[in-house]
Parts: structure tokens; sequence; C-alpha cells
């Protein structure tokens, strides 16, 4: 019964997070409609159905939740930010139909910073120490993409949605020791966007891209070594795994440069 009803509630948490992005969603498709509705000619996708893209991906911010089962709501609900996330990604995209495109695309996030978040024993006390946490996420995402039949010979337009799946892990670096994986739950998440190709000659394309998601995952993970020596004193770590939930929550921003094949 509570794994149904938390469930439940992730899904109602994701298509919550999509809804309120698509307010931005509908200024861009605005802008999109100004086009069409100067557009003189049907246009080609490209001189073949095919399109591989190499992008340059920023998101805004993540959410890493580092005690994301205490009791505590107030302890439970907080959370420590990554902004300003730059990621490589691939996208490849083939065109089935005259008004469909099918797209699979790949990413390769990695991101951490320094702050305050690891609690220890040094000797008989208690003490907080400077760590570098983070994320470490490979989006595979499936979309089915809408080409809008009044794009223009320079200008296409495609909007689409789909789902995604999100194999993450949740990175802590300090004085030399890591985060060994024990569990990763499957994550899966749905995703919306809007892109816009330039065409700079026949076969290369500039891409603007917005997407709309919000993948989360939860992992568990424990230090590779319990005790080591931190500025003359012995820190001991706990040996337990603990579970981390990290919910990439930001807009994504995407810049790419395609090949049409």
């Amino acid at each position: 019964m509570n794994r149904g009803f938390s469930f439940l509630k992730k899904i109602k948490h994701v298509v919550k997070a999509i809804t309120s992005h698509l307010r931005m969603l509908k200024t861009f498709i605005s802008i999109i409609i100004l086009f069409l509705l100067n557009g003189t000619a049907i246009a080609q996708f490209g001189p073949g159905n095919l399109g591989i893209a190499i992008n340059a991906v920023y998101t805004t911010s993540a959410q890493i939740y580092l005690n994301p089962n205490a009791s505590n709501v107030e302890i439970r609900n907080k959370s420590f930010t990554l902004e300003n996330i730059w990621n490589p990604g691939l996208d490849v995209r083939y065109r089935f139909s005259e008004e469909f495109i099918l797209g699979l695309n790949v990413e390769y996030i990695n991101k951490s910073e320094s702050a305050p978040n690891l609690s220890a024993f040094v000797g008989n006390q208690v003490v907080v120490l400077e760590v570098d946490d983070g994320l470490r996420l490979i989006p595979i995402e499936l979309t089915f993409y809408y080409y809008f039949p009044f794009s223009t010979e320079d200008f296409k337009f495609m909007m689409g949605g789909g789902l995604g799946y999100y194999r993450g892990e949740f990175l802590r670096k300090f004085s030399g020791i890591e985060l060994e994986v024990v569990q990763r739950k499957l994550a899966v998440g749905i995703h919306v966007s809007a892109s816009m190709d330039y065409m700079i000659t026949k076969i290369i394309s500039a891409r603007f891209e917005m997407k709309f998601r919000d993948p989360q995952y939860n992992v568990k993970s424990k230090y590779s070594k319990t005790e080591l020596t931190f500025q003359g004193n012995t820190v001991q770590l706990p040996d337990d795994a603990f579970e981390t939930k990290v919910d990439i929550d930001g807009l994504t921003f995407i810049l790419g440069l395609v090949i049409n094949l």
C-alpha cells in the first residue's frame, strides 16, 4: 500500500513540475506560430531523413536530498543545490513520415560542489566537514516529435514528448575517500520539448531546444573506507549504506550542431 502511494505521489510530482514548466513552453510556441504564419513554402527536413546532433546541454539546477527517509519533515525536505550544470549530449532523429520524427537522446552529466555536508566522529566529538558532493547521471530519452508542416526552408520547428530512463549515482569525495553504489532504484520519467533548427547549409544546421523534465532517482551508497586521518585527527565514518535522493528540477536548454544525412 505504501509503495503504491509513494509511486502515485512521485508521478503527481513529475506531472506537477512539467505542468508548471509548460507556461514557458507557451511563450516558445507563440514564437513558433509567428514564424509559421509568415512561412511561404513547405520545407524539407534535409537531404535525407536522418539528423545527428552533438549538443551542449545547460540545466539551471538540481537538488540533492541527503536524508530522504528522515522522520522529521524539515530534515527530509532539506536539500543541497547544484546550479549551472553543463554537459555533453548526442541526439539522433529519424523522420519516418511527413509529420513525425523519432528521436533518441543520450547525455552524460557530472557535477560536484563543495559544501559542509558530512557529519563524522573526530575523537569523541561530532564535527561537520567540507566535502565535494554531486551527481553523475546518464539520461537516455526516447522522444516522438511533431514536425510543423509550415516550417520554412531555413527554419525547422519541432515539438515532442516521450519517456526517459535515468541511470544515476550520488558522488561524494573527501580526503581520498569516495562512495560505492550498493543499490540503484529504477528511475524513469516523462519529458516534453520544443526545438528549432536553423539551416546553415543544406546538410548542417544549428539547433536551439528547450526541454522540460524532472528526473528523480534514489541510490544507496557506502564509503570505500570508514576510517581516515584528516589534519592529524582520526575520522570515523559510518559503515552502513545510506540512501540519497537526486532531483534534477531545473529547466534544460540545448544548443546543438546537426548533420542532416
